[in-house]
């Protein structure tokens, strides 16, 4: 009689969850656009590292910076390029991709099989989302910051010094509160304040408030005040009363700064604020009246803040069909067509805002006209080449 071992004592054994695997069609596509999509990406950082570092060598060779400044200077503007680099790299990385599958006949042996256009695409398309809300997300989160600290950096170069100098006569607006700061002058601490002058709207009281002192510091996020001179005026414009407050007076920053963003002149630039701080100051102009062509500019930077990562995922949805029509020629054809479509891209975007900035179309519709433009044509490309 055989035996069979352990046939008494049966065991039990847990399955191994599933792990998630691409399909081999998806795996493979995936795979021959990731190359030249890294290789575009690693060669626009490059030569845009490249570009400012030509202009900034004079400093290096001539002036005497030191390197460490120069190379910080450097590396902190490199993730302003992300709007620019990832749309291109979409766009090269799908063209050489599926020209290469083109120009093998590997596309017409997949539609042979039975397998539509859109299901070969279909990865392609939601990776080239993905790579549209990573780039919104750095251009969001830490471009800003980045771009702050390099010209924070320059400053030091340009001025040969190891602090930031603090230039004078600084306005700061609160859009939360409509508070507008003043302030005259910053020692070098970087703390203590000359000469504060805070303008307080009428929007709780009956009257406008102005408070002001001769020096003030900045403690976390608050503003304290010594010796604060409190004026009311009416809303026919006369004083009705002044005060002299002896106790500190504390105020918050606006919208929660700290003292060295507060300070710092490039943090509070349109282009170094994320799109919530930007959406508040827009708000904030729209209350109190300020319009016009500023006015207008920062609604047209809000909106390419949004627009621009987005232009990652239409490039696929343009690159495709002319990959599949044209990428039997070669794989140069492909790099060329990367380059024209950049340009043409970004001169739509230079036409578009300027008609953005003079009222001639909505800023945000001035934004967002290029992507409408560039999905319409590459979306009836890809539906025709799916007939």
């Amino acid at each position: 009689m055989a035996a069979y071992p352990q046939v008494g004592t049966p065991t039990l054994t847990r399955a191994a969850p599933p792990r998630l695997r691409l399909r081999i069609l998806d795996s493979y596509v995936l795979r021959e656009v990731a190359a030249p999509f890294a290789f575009a990406l690693a060669a626009f950082f490059l030569f845009w590292f490249a570009n400012i570092f030509v202009l900034a060598a004079d400093y290096l060779v001539n002036k005497g910076a030191p390197f460490w400044l120069v190379m910080r200077f450097l590396v902190f503007r490199v993730p302003q390029a992300t709007p620019l680099a990832f749309p291109f790299a979409c766009l090269f990385g799908t063209l050489l991709g599926f020209g290469r599958l083109a120009a093998d006949n590997e596309i017409s042996a997949m539609r042979t099989s039975g397998t539509s256009f859109f299901r070969i695409i279909r990865l392609p398309l939601l990776a080239g989302a993905v790579v549209a809300l990573v780039s919104f997300l750095i251009n969001e989160r830490i471009a800003p910051v980045a771009t702050d600290l390099s010209t924070r950096t320059f400053y030091q170069i340009l001025y040969r010094s190891q602090t930031l100098p603090i230039e004078p006569n600084i306005f700061r607006a609160d859009p939360s509160t409509g508070n507008i700061f003043y302030i005259q002058s910053v020692a070098p601490d970087g703390k203590t304040m000359q000469n504060v002058q805070i303008y307080q709207p009428a929007r709780t009281s009956p009257y406008v408030q102005v408070l002001t002192a001769k020096t003030g510091r900045i403690e976390g996020t608050e503003i304290v005040l010594k010796d604060t001179i409190q004026t009311r005026i009416n809303a026919d414009g006369q004083i009705s009363a002044i005060d002299v407050l002896t106790k500190e007076l504390r105020l918050s920053l606006p919208m929660g700064d700290n003292g060295q963003n507060f300070l710092s002149s490039s943090f509070n630039d349109t282009y170094t604020m994320d799109t919530g701080r930007l959406a508040q100051d827009i708000k904030f102009r729209k209350q109190t009246g300020q319009g016009g062509t500023d006015l207008a500019a920062r609604e047209l930077t809000l909106g390419t803040k949004y627009a621009y990562p987005f232009a990652a995922f239409i490039a696929v949805i343009l690159a495709v069909p002319l990959a599949v029509k044209f990428g039997k020629r070669g794989r140069t054809l492909g790099i060329v067509l990367s380059i024209v479509g950049l340009f043409g891209y970004y001169a739509m975007v230079a036409l578009a805002g300027a008609f953005g900035k003079n009222g001639a179309l909505n800023p945000y519709l001035a934004a967002w006209l290029p992507n409408i433009i560039t999905a319409t044509i590459g979306g009836v490309m890809v539906w025709r080449e799916d007939r």
